[in-house]
């Protein structure tokens, strides 16, 4: 991704089911909607993995990119791999061998009707792998012009030190779950020496080695599942939903643009993936990718401490 992407379009609600089964012409229609949504909204980098909808999600970002003349041209298209799904056969797995992440990269480009991706995730860690047969596979796809750049997923700094170290290219990604409700990732710095730290369990010092080496943080479920903009479940999402709300009125924007700036404000470089299908709630999520996060110190630690729902240590 480039460094002005603020915000990504995460496809996996794309595609129809999540069963094995064809996808539909209505299935292409709706990852039209979304995709003119994001266009629209000026997100202009997209998300997918080869396992969303068992690789319809990619398929019909494919038709829609046969459907718009010049659009390729005009995006960033990441992938992911490395997650093979469970079946009646064999459990699920994760699958890191370097002949795996070939043979995932082809089916890939030929399920999103393109000659090369921009940027390939590694899914998640695979306690087999072997890290030389991954960085040679990486290598070699990048030497074919198959892949223009790499990262990872769901990975703390020690991995990504392990696998930089075999390879040539920078990684330039590292996509982790991070939000206003999921929040280890930021309470791992101010939890230390405090009761708290033993159930958290994000991988301390991460953020730093990201920032250091120049690996953008990706957020997926950045919208947190609509716990505050749709769905609130606790007191907490309660106030925090209010808070976010009267922010958003005083700012002249939507709940869950400020929702993205909060994460966008932290000086991590993070960058949002948002993950719903329906145009409308892409829609809101605009000035998050337009505009620069319009959130005071104060008021960042506000909505902070109002989801956490008890004062910081």
């Amino acid at each position: 991704m480039n460094d002005d992407d603020r915000v990504l379009y995460g496809c996996m609600g794309l595609g129809g089911s999540w069963e094995p089964g064809p996808y539909g012409p209505g299935d292409i229609d709706a990852a039209e909607a979304a995709v003119e949504a994001a266009l629209d909204s000026g997100i202009t980098a997209f998300d997918h993995a080869d396992i969303y909808r068992h690789g319809k999600s990619e398929a019909v970002f494919g038709e829609v990119l046969a459907r718009t003349p010049g659009l390729r041209d005009r995006i960033t298209l990441q992938t992911k791999c490395g997650i093979r799904l469970g079946d009646a056969d064999r459990p699920g797995m994760y699958d890191l061998r370097g002949e795996t992440i070939t043979r995932r990269v082809e089916e890939s480009l030929t399920r999103l009707r393109t000659d090369v991706i921009d940027v390939l995730l590694l899914h998640r860690p695979d306690p087999l792998a072997d890290v030389d047969s991954i960085a040679s596979a990486l290598t070699s796809l990048h030497r074919q012009g198959l892949v223009r750049g790499f990262g990872v997923s769901n990975m703390g700094a020690a991995q990504i030190a392990h696998l930089q170290a075999r390879l040539e290219l920078p990684l330039v990604a590292n996509q982790v779950e991070m939000s206003l409700h999921q929040r280890d990732w930021v309470e791992a710095g101010v939890l230390l020496n405090t009761p708290a730290s033993t159930a958290n369990g994000f991988p301390f010092g991460t953020l730093e080695h990201c920032r250091d080496h120049g690996v953008r943080l990706q957020a997926w479920g950045a919208l947190a599942q609509g716990r505050f903009t749709g769905r609130q479940q606790t007191p907490a999402e309660r106030a925090t939903a209010e808070l976010l709300a009267e922010l958003a009125r005083r700012k002249g924007t939507t709940p869950e643009a400020v929702l993205l700036w909060w994460l966008i404000r932290h000086p991590s470089r993070i960058a949002p993936v948002i993950g719903t299908a329906r145009p409308d709630r892409i829609r809101a999520c605009r000035d998050a990718a337009v505009r620069e996060p319009d959130l005071t110190h104060e008021e960042w630690y506000e909505l902070w401490v109002t989801a956490r729902g008890v004062p910081l240590p």
